[in-house]
């Protein structure tokens, strides 16, 4: 079984954790990536601090079910989703937003004219590489676009580990993630060719505005 495989099966409802090598396991937020009625007041804050700014064209990177970029489409505000799971771009598209079942690394439409791209619950994280994707959403950016990055709480560091999705019904394989805190965003993003805007820590999520240097 692939990692998507149980992600998928997380999405429809499943329960999921992820192990990393040393043992240690924690369920994931399911229910947070869906968004919707049973969140947190402290949820909504997060979200709307994520989007707010956001007024022009959005490209959301790794969106999941949606969550964000459907809150944009409400606004009237153009947005695309991207993400490598068949569930998760089905499910954004249910919501009315477009979206592509697409590797956040291969070609994506728009290049180099969004106005901002979001990378938000964890997915700076993907692939192990945080400078390259910040590279990919710089990129993505239009001269004067802006990435919107959530980090990982102070004290993080760098952690470049390997994990593996669980779930009852089976257990995907071992692949690269990373988590970044919220104090290595100047030097990281300096090295991506971005800078750091500002900064906002909501609902104990640290959030980066990020512009092309």
């Amino acid at each position: 079984m692939t990692e998507l495989d149980v992600y998928d099966r997380a999405l429809a409802g499943e329960d999921c954790w992820v192990r990393n090598r040393s043992g240690a396991r924690h369920r994931i937020r399911v229910r947070r990536w869906l968004g919707g009625a049973g969140d947190s007041a402290a949820d909504h804050r997060a979200d709307h601090v994520l989007t707010c700014c956001c007024d022009g064209p959005t490209v959301d990177l790794g969106c999941g079910p949606g969550r964000l970029a459907a809150l944009l489409t409400r606004r009237g505000v153009a947005a695309l989703g991207v993400d490598i799971s068949p569930m998760a771009v089905a499910m954004t598209r249910r919501r009315g937003v477009p979206a592509l079942r697409r590797d956040l690394f291969g070609p994506l439409p728009g290049t180099g004219r969004w106005a901002y791209a979001l990378l938000a619950d964890g997915n700076l994280g993907i692939g192990g590489d945080p400078l390259r994707i910040l590279r990919r959403a710089r990129d993505l950016l239009a001269p004067d676009g802006v990435a919107i990055v959530e980090f990982a709480r102070p004290g993080t560091g760098l952690i470049i580990e390997r994990i593996r999705l669980e779930a009852p019904s089976g257990v995907g394989e071992w692949f690269p993630w990373a988590r970044v805190g919220i104090e290595r965003a100047e030097t990281l993003t300096a090295a991506a060719g971005l800078r750091v805007l500002t900064t906002a820590t909501v609902s104990g999520r640290p959030i980066a505005w990020l512009a092309r240097s």
